[in-house]
């Protein structure tokens, strides 16, 4: 889990990156911002830069086709600058200038380039360092009201920055260096050409490691339960809730996690498993990831998503019933004559509050 809320900027700089493949070229800024006599605008760019991130599921590393992380560009200069290595703005312009050298799709369009330098972002329960890079491309009009005497008058900004469309972004934070770092990233175009962003300017893959793994199979499993199974099988509010129940209850208790283990013991039927098998290919092939047959279960990543799985069915605006186990013990039903629908529970001991 990723918050900035109490993150600060430490320093921010702007560059401009064309397009290379339609003769554009960079502009480098010759100094950082200044933002320390403006009390507002840190805020604006704080929602403008790390809003986004709160959705951001994934977690990546940096990486290079050849296994040497020295040749990643953009791994190699945040390493230096985390390392106190090279001044800030020096290594903002060596990442504008690597990004408008793999800029070479003629689709890419040219934007600003903003670099800052984070502090107290929390990544998974923990502050570090962090470093984020953001690229706007795409500008918007927009109409500006202001009072005139006993009136109003009208103007207008031509190519404005709309702070709740950020384009694209990537916040580096300053953790497990040798594996790569932590990556979060945010792209919101959708066309073919901008892949540049993640394999070519930042070369990144999906990280894989226990944490990840856990996290990710609780997620397409919770999924598979309230979309795939429930189309199947048509199952009852309280059937989806035990069958997560199950599931949460076996990565609380067991250590490490195993497919053959867990189909058996918490999906325990054959035409399900089978069904949960294709769901997991699919989505393996849809979001390009893979799932490990056995690892290490992360506590941290079972504990996050604790939250998601709820266990709770809600009967019109009078009754909450809470389902923690013993699914035999619950019964539903229709009475004929009341025309509604029924729960019966059964249990030995009631415990006053």
């Amino acid at each position: 889990m990723f918050f900035h809320q109490d993150a600060t900027f430490e320093q921010l700089s702007i560059h401009r990156v064309g397009n290379k493949t339609q003769d554009e070229f960079y502009i480098l800024s010759d100094n950082p911002i200044d933002l320390s006599q403006d009390e507002v605008l840190p805020d604006l760019l704080m929602q403008y830069f790390m809003k986004p991130f709160g959705k951001a599921n994934e977690v990546y590393r940096f990486y290079h086709p050849n296994d040497d992380l020295q040749l990643n560009e953009v791994y190699y200069f945040s390493k230096q600058f985390f390392a106190g290595k090279i001044a800030f703005h020096d290594m903002s312009q060596q990442l504008a200038k690597h990004l408008y050298e793999v800029s070479e799709h003629p689709k890419i369009k040219g934007g600003e380039l903003y670099i800052v330098a984070l502090k107290n972002v929390q990544m998974e329960g923990e502050d570090h360092d962090a470093i984020g890079i953001f690229k706007s491309e795409n500008k918007e009009a927009y109409l500006k009201v202001y009072p005139n005497g006993e009136g109003f008058d009208l103007d207008y900004e031509q190519e404005a920055i709309n702070i709740n469309k950020l384009d694209k972004g990537v916040v580096i934070v300053n953790v497990e260096e040798e594996e790569g770092y932590k990556v979060l990233v945010v792209d919101q175009t959708n066309q073919s050409e901008a892949v540049y962003w993640k394999d070519d300017f930042l070369k990144i893959r999906t990280r894989n490691d226990s944490y990840q793994q856990t996290g990710s199979i609780m997620k397409v499993y919770k999924k598979f339960v309230n979309e795939k199974l429930d189309e199947v099988f048509e199952l009852e509010s309280a059937d989806k809730i035990d069958l997560l129940n199950r599931s949460m209850n076996y990565f609380k208790t067991k250590d490490t996690f195993d497919q053959s283990e867990f189909e058996e013991e918490v999906i325990a039927n054959p035409d399900a498993v089978s069904l949960f098998k294709t769901y997991q290919q699919n989505f393996e092939e849809e979001f390009d990831t893979s799932f490990q047959s056995s690892f290490e279960i992360a506590a941290p990543a079972v504990k996050k998503m604790a939250s998601a799985y709820k266990s709770v069915v809600k009967l019109d605006k009078n009754f909450h019933i809470y389902i923690h186990g013993k699914r035999d013990y619950l019964e539903t039903g229709f009475d004929e004559e009341r025309g509604l629908h029924y729960y019966k529970l059964y249990f030995e001991n009631e415990t006053q509050s």
